[in-house]
């Protein structure tokens, strides 16, 4: 790549940056996030590639931070200081021989897109929240968030996603050893790979891991990869729709030889789009093309899913991602610290690792929002104490329920609310009064606890799992139609504790 003549000197050009984002974002966080950095290069691409803006910073948690939170800005004024239509940023670790502007070549790697780690408002004096956009300069006639992209951005996957950075462990072993073999094998291992679980074990980075490796292994251009949202699909067939073009939309949802769908239950309900994927699935299911699904749930009890899906979606592999014990949440944080290249005391990483288990996004924005103010706010030879990292996550530690809610404190709050006998919820009397309590049980226990649907049948006198799962979605049915019902439950769950 040659580099551009600037018009400027770059070290000047910077200093116009920073004030420029004065105006978009806090003052504060420019002098925090963006003052600090060091322009390297700025160099031109070949052919129609955009241009890169090479930054230097101490450690990767300015690249991390600004990533997430400040980067669609930074980009934004920099395509219009330097008259561009888009310009990537990329990042690289400072070295002690850095100055403020190098005449060596930039980096060709472009900017990674935002991080899978769940963004945190922070509330405090640490880092305070970023204002609204409010752009000083004149509105662009361009989109600034459509840049070229990578062959992964293209296909909507984050590069980031990979086998590496995936840190398997007894809760996802099974899961991971699947991906892998669809990544080497598609359409011929495991088709459909339906993985479900809980939000934020790390299913999209397993969904996507897939889409990465087919890409690499194919040379990117070969090998044709759509990874969506199911709401993304959806909101792309209404368009469809409203602009008399299904043709085009149907290309480009059957044209490729493997569709990832992310959180597929959100489909539930919504019959055209439904009616849509059916024809979808099954155009790429006879074509021998690779279909990924994830969701919250296994098929059979997504509610208001039509049959003809579920069933299609269990012909393939169906697993599960559970909750990672506190082994694979250590590596995890231990992986990410090595990933930043920030030094933090063990203790503080096994404390997050206790208090943080059941969200490894959340994990990683405590472990994110940790590591940015011990290198923001230790100095030499000092380290960040407990008390800090507790003041620090105080409000990510409040989704942590401390308590475990049991089936039997379920079936007991439940009697005693609606006045029967614990005894009548494993009995096998059906009369109404009995009844409905004993299935705001059931619903209870399927929503408030990890047991499975046999387990949760065993313990309401050995029924099978679908009379759990008819219970299930009969409350929840109830719950939309009736606002007393509602109230009645929350006040339930609320003096459950959970």
């Amino acid at each position: 790549m040659n580099k551009l003549p600037p018009a400027v000197p770059l070290n000047e050009l910077w200093s116009r940056v920073c004030d420029e984002l004065r105006n978009i974002v806090s003052p504060d966080a420019v002098e925090r996030w963006f003052l600090p950095l060091r322009v390297e290069a700025l160099t031109e691409g070949a052919g129609k590639k955009a241009p890169v803006l090479t930054l230097l910073a101490s450690n990767t948690i300015y690249s991390f931070w600004i990533e997430e939170n400040y980067l669609p800005q930074l980009r934004g004024v920099l395509a219009q200081l330097l008259g561009k239509k888009t310009v990537q940023v990329a990042f690289k670790a400072m070295t002690v021989a850095a100055t403020p502007v190098a005449s060596t070549p930039a980096s060709t790697s472009t900017a990674a897109t935002t991080p899978a780690s769940e963004a945190f408002p922070v509330q405090d004096d640490f880092f305070p929240a970023p204002t609204a956009p409010v752009p000083s300069l004149p509105a662009p006639a361009f989109d600034l968030t459509a840049p070229e992209r990578s062959p992964a951005e293209a296909s909507g996957l984050n590069p980031r996603n990979t086998f590496d950075l995936f840190v398997v462990g007894p809760n996802n072993q099974f899961a991971a050893n699947a991906a892998r073999a669809v990544a080497d094998a598609p359409a011929r291992s495991f088709n459909p790979l339906f993985i479900h679980g809980r939000v934020g074990l790390g299913k999209t980075h397993l969904m996507q891991a897939i889409g990465n490796r087919l890409l690499k292994k194919k040379g990117g251009g070969q090998f044709k990869v759509k990874y969506v949202t199911s709401e993304q699909f959806t909101n792309d067939f209404i368009t469809a729709i409203q602009q008399g073009d299904l043709s085009r939309f149907r290309k480009r949802y059957r044209h490729v030889d493997a569709l990832l769908i992310d959180d597929i239950q959100f489909l539930a309900g919504k019959d055209r789009s439904q009616e849509e994927f059916f024809h979808t699935f099954n155009a790429l299911f006879d074509g021998s093309k690779q279909i990924v699904l994830t969701s919250d749930a296994p098929p059979s009890e997504i509610a208001n899913l039509e049959k003809r899906l579920s069933s299609r979606f269990e012909s393939g592999l169906t697993l599960e991602i559970q909750t990672p014990g506190i082994e694979t949440r250590l590596a995890i944080l231990r992986t990410k610290v090595e990933a930043m290249r920030v030094a933090l005391p063990d203790e503080v990483l096994v404390y997050i690792a206790e208090r943080i288990k059941t969200n490894i996004r959340r994990l990683e924005g405590a472990l994110t929002r940790v590591a940015a103010y011990a290198s923001l706010h230790t100095q030499s030879g000092q380290v960040i104490a407990l008390p800090q990292v507790e003041s620090l996550l105080k409000d990510l530690l409040q989704h942590e329920s401390p308590a475990t809610v049991s089936i039997d404190a379920i079936q007991r709050k439940v009697a005693e609310t609606f006045d029967i006998r614990l005894a009548d919820m494993t009995s096998k009397r059906r009369p109404a009064s009995i009844a409905n309590p004993r299935m705001i049980a059931m619903y209870l226990s399927r929503r408030l606890t990890a047991s499975s649907l046999a387990e949760i049948g065993e313990a309401f006198g050995g029924r099978d799992h679908g009379t759990v799962l008819h219970a299930q979605k009969t409350i929840e049915a109830r719950m939309q139609a009736d606002p007393k019902l509602n109230q009645q439950i929350d006040q339930l769950v609320s003096r459950l504790g959970a």
